[in-house]
């Protein structure tokens, strides 16, 4: 079979911890994919909460309107207008960074709240431009979405294939949370991609990314099936001095439209590096 990797899914999260959902195309910016990432559920001092310590976040599947988004759980939904230049704003934190997001409004906090037992709220990035990837991996410093650290994560089917054939018990895609998958590569060839187009689009990768306690949740019950799968069968081969690694982190260089069955083309490869 010829080497000609392409692309296979495009999912976007718009609430940070939520579902995600596929989509057939999407508007790679500079701060990420266009509606990815841009709410996010926060405590009642402004520290953003994601599924590490909520898993129950996976079983809200959000989705993005033309005025706004709307939350569903079960058979209850909410909608939530994009908060205007009215809305609070509130100082939160996410990881190192401190930045202003606006506040959603009590309403759905305490429909969040009681989904979630316990006190939150939900914000919104209404500027992207405030917070910027890190300057070890990204010299030029482009704006990020409210996403752990960069604006893209790009994961491959062979890889996860690799993965599964090594664990007792198969894991999805979704548990990794990529936004973009690519096909008809093999297993771990996006280790050694440094520079790549996609449609119109030109993405670096970056980093590998060292995976946490959220890939152990199931992404639509918020449950954890299989305890310490997929982390433990990755520690015994995928181990790097920041982690265990599934997938590269990656930042867009040129914005374009990125669409189901694009193919990528390798613009600068480079050698396999875990300890990035």
């Amino acid at each position: 079979m010829p080497y000609s990797p392409r692309v296979e899914d495009i999912a976007v999260y718009p609430v940070k911890g939520m579902q995600g959902h596929s989509v057939r195309s999407a508007e790679a910016e500079e701060c990420g994919l266009r509606g990815d990432r841009r709410w996010m559920v926060v405590d009642v001092d402004g520290m953003f909460l994601s599924q590490r310590e909520l898993p129950g976040l996976a079983r809200i599947a959000p989705r993005l309107g033309a005025a706004g988004l709307s939350l569903t759980i079960a058979d209850e939904t909410i909608h939530v207008p994009v908060p205007g230049d009215e809305a609070t704003s509130l100082k939160v934190r996410i990881w190192h960074d401190t930045l202003p997001v606006r506040d959603s409004g009590d309403q759905v906090a305490e429909w969040l709240g009681r989904q979630l037992g316990r006190p939150v709220r939900l914000v919104f990035q209404n500027d992207p431009d405030l917070r910027r990837t890190d300057v070890t991996y990204a010299p030029t410093q482009p704006s990020v979405s409210l996403a752990d650290g960069f604006p893209l994560l790009i994961t491959s089917t062979a890889s996860l294939g690799d993965l599964n054939q090594r664990m007792a018990t198969d894991v999805p895609m979704a548990r990794f949370r990529p936004n973009i998958v690519v096909t008809g590569c093999s297993a771990w060839a996006e280790d050694t991609w440094r520079l790549i187009r996609i449609g119109s689009s030109v993405i670096r990768l970056v980093k590998p990314c060292a995976r946490c306690a959220v890939t152990l949740v199931d992404q639509k019950t918020g449950e954890k099936p299989t305890p310490r799968e997929p982390l433990r069968t990755l520690a015994t081969f995928r181990r790097g001095r920041r982690g265990v690694m599934f997938g590269q982190n990656a930042i867009i260089v040129k914005p374009g439209v990125i669409r189901l069955t694009d193919r990528i083309e390798l613009l600068e490869i480079g050698p396999v590096d875990l300890d990035m």
